[in-house]
């Protein structure tokens, strides 16, 4: 009989594993939530708007290594949605939003990260809806890649600031 040596839930190990477990589902999930159930649903505003707030945001993208051109294809789409669009809140929102690839992988993937600061308050900062905006005949093929291009999921902070050192 094969037995597999796992920690007790009710121990210290058991539960720092079973909170491990519980945030990769709810990582995954983010990400499930933005793939649309069917590709006639895609082109239009697939999920629902992602607001920041508070002072700034910070979104961490866990992408996989051999999909890492397709993100970078979309994010450059999103870098053009922006800039097209007639409405002035997106204007704001490319002035405050940054993509970093992080030097340092996270564990098997790949790292990006966006640096939202200052955010533009109840401006919808959902990649998939501003993708679906301003390109509705793209946006399938668009948002295809963007969803499988992750590994695991995201972690979306809202910041407010606390101090600024600078000054």
């Amino acid at each position: 009989m094969l037995r597999i040596a796992a920690p007790a839930v009710g121990s210290r190990p058991g539960r720092m594993a079973l909170g491990f477990l519980a945030g990769m589902v709810v990582s995954a999930t983010a990400v499930y939530a933005q793939q649309p159930a069917a590709p006639a649903q895609q082109a239009q505003a697939v999920s629902n708007a992602r607001l920041f707030n508070n002072d700034a945001g910070m979104v961490l993208n866990f992408i996989k290594p051999d999909k890492t051109a397709d993100f970078e294809a979309v994010m450059a789409k999103l870098k053009e949605a922006l800039e097209k669009s007639e409405k002035p809140e997106r204007k704001q929102q490319a002035a405050g939003w940054k993509v970093f690839k992080s030097a340092d992988p996270a564990g098997a993937n790949d790292l990006y990260v966006f640096v939202i600061d200052p955010s533009v308050k109840g401006a919808d900062y959902q990649v998939s809806n501003i993708i679906a905006e301003a390109f509705p005949t793209e946006a399938n093929e668009l948002l295809k890649k963007y969803a499988e291009a992750y590994a695991q999921g995201m972690n979306i902070l809202n910041l407010s600031l606390l101090q600024n050192l600078g000054k």
